[in-house]
């Protein structure tokens, strides 16, 4: 673990985060993708143009042309009710990742500046912020979700934007992520110190340019030493 000094704020993505979701959300894509488009996704197809994008990047790669939102939204909404269903079929297992709950207490107890920057749309934050009571420990203000405002991960967009949100510079700030285009969007805005979460559902990220620390699960992270 490199620590060159101490950060003042952090900042989650939430999708192979805070909630391990990886495999519904595979699960949700390749029903889609098949049975809208008759294409059945690879794992290949699912970790570069599914995981850590956004809906019309993923949307607009299996209809092979540029949508409008009218588009966007009706299909990103048909595949996302897919991927609810699935989350809530899951009963008590619809929870936080290891560690979550515990970490994300702890900063709150010591006032850490914290928020989420994520793919999902906002119908989808909405869905969690209810099931699993964000709110707790999230301002909803001050999360960033596509709002089809920005071109999305791996662009640096969503990290800068989440940073300003903290009134913190991107140097500033950690970043959490599991995906490729999420590292590749917080190396790209700046952003201080990256650790990634390999949770045994994504690819080994320890030979990955621009990440800085790997923990299989949100309880290894030593926020105390990383955190001012």
């Amino acid at each position: 673990m490199r620590i060159g000094r101490k950060y003042s704020g952090i900042i989650f993505d939430f999708n192979g985060v805070l909630w391990w979701d990886r495999v519904l959300q595979e699960q949700a894509w390749r029903r889609f993708a098949k049975q809208q488009f008759g294409i059945s996704l690879t794992d290949e197809l699912l970790e570069t143009e599914v995981h850590g994008r956004n809906n019309r990047h993923t949307l607009e790669f299996l209809s092979k042309r540029e949508l409008d939102k009218n588009e966007v939204r009706q299909l990103s909404e048909q595949k996302e009710s897919y991927y609810r269903d699935l989350c809530l079929a899951l009963g008590d297992e619809f929870k936080l990742s290891p560690g979550a709950e515990i970490l994300l207490n702890q900063l709150a107890a010591y006032e850490i500046p914290r928020t989420i920057a994520t793919a999902s749309g906002k119908e989808n934050i909405d869905f969690f912020r209810e099931q699993l009571l964000l709110d707790r420990w999230f301002d909803p203000r001050e999360i960033v979700y596509d709002d089809g405002s920005n071109p999305g991960k791996p662009a640096p967009e969503v990290y800068l934007q989440a940073a300003k949100r903290l009134l913190l510079q991107p140097a500033a700030c950690i970043v959490v992520e599991d995906s490729l285009s999420g590292i590749q969007s917080a190396r790209s805005a700046g952003i201080g110190y990256v650790v990634a979460v390999s949770s045994g559902e994504n690819v080994e990220h320890k030979q990955i340019d621009g990440v800085d620390q790997v923990i299989n699960n949100l309880g290894g992270l030593d926020w105390k030493a990383l955190l001012s």
